[in-house]
């Protein structure tokens, strides 16, 4: 059950009572018969756990993957192979280089 806070108009009296949600408010100070008015205050909720911040769901780059999983690395690339190895290229560039002339 919620606990709420109350304080009498006339007399500042401050108490806090439990009640059920379907209960009535109280309207009368226990103290001296005077009015009561409903305490509210803010709600120390704490959010624990990942997910609930902006920057949770991002890492330190800018990639779209959440944090909880890890970032996908780019595939290694591939070596150039000299020119000499492949026996086409050698051919392509000789006839290059005879019209060239």
């Amino acid at each position: 059950m919620p606990t709420y806070a109350y304080r009498c108009t006339v007399c500042g009296h401050e108490f806090e009572a439990k009640q059920s949600f379907a209960d009535d408010a109280l309207t009368v100070c226990p103290e001296c018969g005077g009015a009561l008015r409903k305490l509210f205050s803010s709600v120390g909720v704490v959010f624990k756990g990942s997910g609930f911040y902006r920057n949770d769901s991002r890492s330190t780059s800018t990639s779209t993957a959440p944090a909880s999983e890890p970032a996908k690395t780019a595939a290694p690339k591939e070596t150039a192979k000299p020119a000499s190895t492949t026996p086409t290229s050698t051919a392509a560039k000789s006839t290059a280089a005879k019209s060239a002339s």
